[in-house]
């Protein structure tokens, strides 16, 4: 029988889908329409990640064990406190006989899944290395990719740490491919992180020179590398979780004119009403972070009075991993800081 979209995983509450379930079945036998991955490396979420080393401090091995109970607990990497997961590379080691990728796919194939974590059954039988400073695990474990999940083939050519970040944030530069225009003035808060840089190459190319780039960041180490990046027109260095010290420092900048198009990368909690107020009646709110609470968002616009539009983070965007592989590629710059950052 054709389960898509894994339905007949769901443990727990019977009758919803895998993501929002609470527990799914992570035995690894492959369905009839699914795949079956050996699993060497996971890129937890930036979101998660963080909530988990202050649960349990930076320290590999606590993380290690934190995650390890998640998954027992849940048979997923679906961080009960953040909501989010993450992604995976891995090799395919079956595929069902009744599944849509039988012409794509070959037992083998190393491919990074771009479905999260939050759905994805999951085993791990062994944690290797925790990456503290990027959020990448090396684990030996197992996953099932759905029928209805998509995926990219790793490419020869990058490393594969650097690949699974892109292919982490691969949809935030696709969105600000679609929502940037020509002369807009462009704010991105958390600009220094992984996909705060890809939104900054992307919008640049958007605008050209025919507009403006304002990057924000919490610390000046991370200004100053997105100073080095070349692509914003101004760096400021503030707090986005105090929306008031945020205005004034934009304000500083651009003076009565905010921006058209704000785009929230941060990784932490309450920069939901900096963003809104730094943006002008009747413009773009783009809310990549996982970290973002849309009720705030959306009862905090009501609170201040401001008309504006607000997107949710979606990771999915047409071509979305051609798109961020493309930019890596082609801007030297972004690529070296993709590099650095995956040491």
């Amino acid at each position: 029988m054709s389960d898509p979209y894994g339905l007949t995983r769901v443990i727990e509450p019977m009758g919803t889908m895998p993501q929002p379930a609470w527990k799914i079945d992570n035995t690894m036998t492959c369905g009839l329409d699914e795949v079956l991955i050996s699993v060497s490396t996971l890129n937890i979420d930036s979101a998660s990640f963080n909530q988990i080393k202050e649960e349990v401090g930076a320290d590999e091995t606590a993380v290690a064990s934190r995650m390890i109970d998640i998954v027992t607990m849940r048979g997923k990497h679906h961080n009960p406190v953040t909501g989010s997961g993450g992604m995976l590379i891995g090799k395919v080691e079956k595929i069902g006989p009744e599944s849509s990728k039988t012409h794509e796919l070959h037992v083998g194939d190393r491919i990074a899944t771009l479905v999260s974590l939050s759905l994805t059954p999951l085993t791990i039988d062994a944690v290797k290395h925790v990456e503290l400073s990027t959020g990448q695990v090396e684990i030996e474990g197992k996953a099932i990719l759905f029928d209805s999940g998509i995926y990219a083939k790793m490419p020869e050519d990058l490393p594969d740490r650097v690949a699974l970040a892109v292919f982490d944030v691969c949809g935030a530069p696709a969105q600000t491919a679609r929502i940037v225009e020509s002369g807009q003035t462009v704010v991105v808060l958390g600009a220094g992180g992984k996909s705060g840089m890809m939104v900054l190459a992307q919008a640049r190319r958007n605008i050209g020179d025919n507009g403006r780039i304002i990057a924000l960041e919490y610390a000046e180490k991370s200004a100053q590398g997105v100073r080095d990046l070349g692509f914003a027109d101004d760096v400021i260095v503030c707090n986005a979780q105090d929306p008031v010290a945020t205005l004034a420092a934009v304000s500083a900048v651009l003076g009565e004119h905010l921006a058209d198009v704000t785009i929230n990368c941060v990784s932490v909690p309450g920069t939901e009403l900096a963003s809104i107020m730094i943006t002008k009646d009747r413009g773009l709110i783009y809310f990549f972070s996982m970290a973002t609470s849309f009720t705030t968002a959306a009862l905090g616009a009501e609170g201040l009075g401001k008309d504006v539009d607000m997107m949710i983070g979606n990771g999915y965007a047409r071509g979305h991993a051609d798109l961020a592989l493309e930019l890596v590629r082609t801007e030297p710059t972004l690529l070296e800081a993709y590099v650095q950052k995956c040491k």
